[in-house]
């Protein structure tokens, strides 16, 4: 079964964000808690942890604006 990562709302007037990085290469084992990425909205970039542990598989690319909800990659 894999989880789904999703962008996270991050604040009340949030609509989207900007994809800057993941922190960990895709097909990488990953840990619930890890930092797995960061993203930059109007106020302030911010780092985003996995949400289950399993095996890192990348969609996003850097540069690429997402919608609240949005899928950016998953744990499988």
């Amino acid at each position: 079964m894999s989880t789904p990562i999703l962008l996270p709302r991050m604040g009340a007037s949030m609509t989207h964000a900007v994809f800057i990085e993941w922190l960990v290469p895709d097909g990488s084992a990953v840990t619930e808690g890890d930092e797995l990425y960061i993203v930059g909205t109007d106020k302030v970039d911010q780092t985003v942890e996995a949400t289950a542990t399993g095996t890192l598989r990348t969609e996003a690319q850097p540069d690429q604006e997402f919608a609240i909800g949005e899928q950016l990659g998953e744990i499988v």
